[in-house]
């Protein structure tokens, strides 16, 4: 196993760690299947998506070619791991400097039912001013968070609101928009730092 296979199967036992303390049996069986094909290292992670930005517009995958990139799947009312992950890809950019550049930073809403145009384009900007924010209808979601083995779940509270479960995971892609790695929760901002310098480096 390469040393960015082995760190990714570390990466995914630790959020599958994460989401098991709060899923039902049923859904840690989906998330299971999930993360058994994310380690196996047989099975493609990834692949080329379109969604949809604040303003409306389509973006695609492509679009960020030449550049690596730093995907997330989360929600905007998640209370710690979402925030807490993007404040850390929001600082790595920030101590990168000029070579910075080269990342682009991407987060997929797992909530587009409160996720609003308006909600989103604002949160993403509070950790990074090139933060591109994306959404789509749920089946449009859950394909693309399906492709990279991330498991969520709406999951419902007393009171009538509801919450998220998923999965938490940072994935670093190429210049050619192809899966490299993924970082677990809470990855310290210098490692990420490290592995985005190696990257940049290795491909000039």
């Amino acid at each position: 196993m390469s040393r960015l296979a082995a760190a990714a199967a570390a990466a995914a036992a630790a959020a599958a760690i994460a989401l098991g303390c709060a899923a039902q049996p049923e859904r840690r069986a989906d998330a299971g299947r999930l993360m058994s094909e994310l380690m196996s290292g047989t099975h493609p992670v990834g692949g080329p998506f379109e969604l949809w930005d604040p303003a409306g517009r389509r973006v695609a995958l492509a679009d960020f070619r030449g550049r690596l990139v730093l995907l997330y799947f989360g929600f905007a009312t998640c209370p710690d791991v979402c925030p807490t992950d993007l404040a850390i890809i929001g600082q790595a950019l920030r101590e990168l400097g000029a070579a910075g550049e080269g990342v682009q930073p991407v987060f997929v809403t797992l909530d587009p039912q409160r996720d609003s145009p308006a909600v989103l384009r604002e949160y993403a900007a509070a950790f990074h001013p090139r933060f591109v924010a994306l959404t789509g209808g749920e089946a449009d979601i859950r394909r693309v968070a399906t492709s990279y083995k991330v498991f969520f779940e709406k999951v419902d509270l007393p009171g009538g609101s509801y919450t998220i479960d998923h999965t938490a995971y940072t994935f670093l892609l190429d210049r050619e928009g192809r899966f490299v790695t993924l970082f677990p929760p809470g990855t310290p901002v210098d490692r990420l730092v490290f592995m985005l310098r190696e990257q940049l480096e290795a491909a000039r």
